[in-house]
């Protein structure tokens, strides 16, 4: 527990044991879901945190008011690592009233079977008073699920973003930031928005504009840190991201059955290094220690400009983790990217031409015809040199 005004406490958790973020995304340094309670005449709970962590949680809400009751909880999101407590919180204050909008009812009652006379409907612009305080709901549909809102209060100039400028990675003891912090976690929020958040970038800009006109001066994420000393790095980095906005370099991404593939991989990285070009190379196949995989690889799409994927051909077709990572660029409407393939073969050639068919269809500049070469790499025989004089 953190006690962050004269108002509002963090009750969250750290989750260390989690290996898979949504049985997908690596998670290296664990991951925060983070629960806040707003004490004034009245107490609200914005949010809960994953099953699992029932006692820890009640024990952080007990330090915070001892043996007050909770009057309302504030589902700003219903994916389950923030909602997963409801029934508990209902079954353990048995006055709680939850505070949700008329998209987030068949929810409560699909996941845990809330009855309505517990549930107050609130929309855009409605607002709950607190006694000294209020707080004040607005809806951002698709940032990510279509029942997301935030919550706004006032006296604090402190918006509950939900998982809107959330990151990976779990939170110190002292949970707000410091000088530091967004360098500390920017390339693990720009993960997580790449990973969670990445398909949804008109949303997140008609957000943005909606929440434009708040001074705010506090966020209250439901993953990482509080955000109050870097909210112009935090909201400049959203904003960037959601319009596809990138920096001059390369993300390589490959994947490679017997190694010739990952040798031409890493003779362009080497090119690139000569030439001082930015980049990042991501094996999908996870035969490197420590490597993040698609995670780091989206990680990066949203970060350079120029995208190279080498791909053996497999099946007469595109190998298939290195496939599944087009599908994930397709899913994210990934636009205004240069792009280059190459790969080996043994008898026919297939995957070059495939992914180049991908990369025209998502709208994206092909930087040449692509490189297939046949059986072992070689730098005689693979120039990845004049690959590099593209970029």
């Amino acid at each position: 527990m953190t006690k962050i005004s004269d108002r509002i406490y963090s009750v969250g958790v750290n989750d260390d044991d989690k290996v898979l973020f949504e049985g997908l995304w690596p998670l290296p340094y664990g991951v925060s879901y983070n629960s806040y309670l707003v004490v004034d005449e009245k107490v609200a709970l914005i949010d809960t945190v994953e099953c699992g962590f029932e006692e820890e949680f009640l024990s952080n809400i007990n330090d915070a008011i001892g043996g007050r009751d909770i009057d309302y909880l504030v589902v700003n999101h219903m994916e389950p690592d923030h909602s997963s407590l409801v029934a508990y919180m209902l079954e353990t204050y048995p006055g709680l009233q939850i505070i949700a909008n008329a998209k987030t009812v068949p929810m409560l009652k699909g996941y845990y079977g809330t009855p309505e006379e517990r549930i107050t409907v609130v929309g855009e612009g409605s607002s709950l008073s607190l006694g000294g305080c209020t707080l004040n709901f607005s809806l951002i549909p698709m940032v990510h699920w279509p029942e997301t809102m935030v919550t706004w209060l006032a006296e604090e100039n402190t918006l509950f973003s939900g998982d809107a400028f959330g990151t990976f990675g779990a939170v110190a003891e002292e949970v707000v930031d410091a000088d530091g912090t967004f360098e500390q976690y920017k390339d693990e929020m720009t993960r997580y928005y790449a990973c969670i958040v990445g398909k949804y970038g008109t949303p997140v800009q008609t957000a943005l504009k909606k929440l434009s006109g708040l001074e705010i001066k506090r966020i209250c994420s439901t993953h990482g840190p509080v955000w109050e000393q870097n909210i112009p790095q935090v909201v400049s980095l959203y904003d960037k991201m959601s319009r596809y906005e990138v920096e001059r370099g390369v993300c390589i991404v490959y994947g490679s059955m017997y190694g010739n593939t990952a040798a031409a991989a890493d003779a362009l990285a080497l090119e690139l290094e000569a030439r001082g070009i930015p980049y990042a190379i991501h094996d999908l196949a996870g035969n490197n220690a420590g490597e993040l995989g698609l995670s780091g690889a989206l990680r990066d799409v949203f970060k350079y400009d120029t995208i190279i994927v080498g791909s053996p051909t497999y099946n007469n077709g595109i190998f298939p983790p290195v496939e599944t990572f087009m599908k994930a660029l397709q899913a994210r409407l990934i636009k205004g990217r240069r792009f280059y393939a190459f790969g080996s073969y043994t008898w026919s050639g297939a995957s070059v031409s495939q992914l180049n068919a991908l990369a025209s269809a998502m709208g994206f500049e092909l930087l040449g015809d692509g490189l297939s070469f046949a059986q072992a790499y070689t730098k005689e025989k693979v120039d990845m040199a004049a690959v590099a004089d593209m970029i």
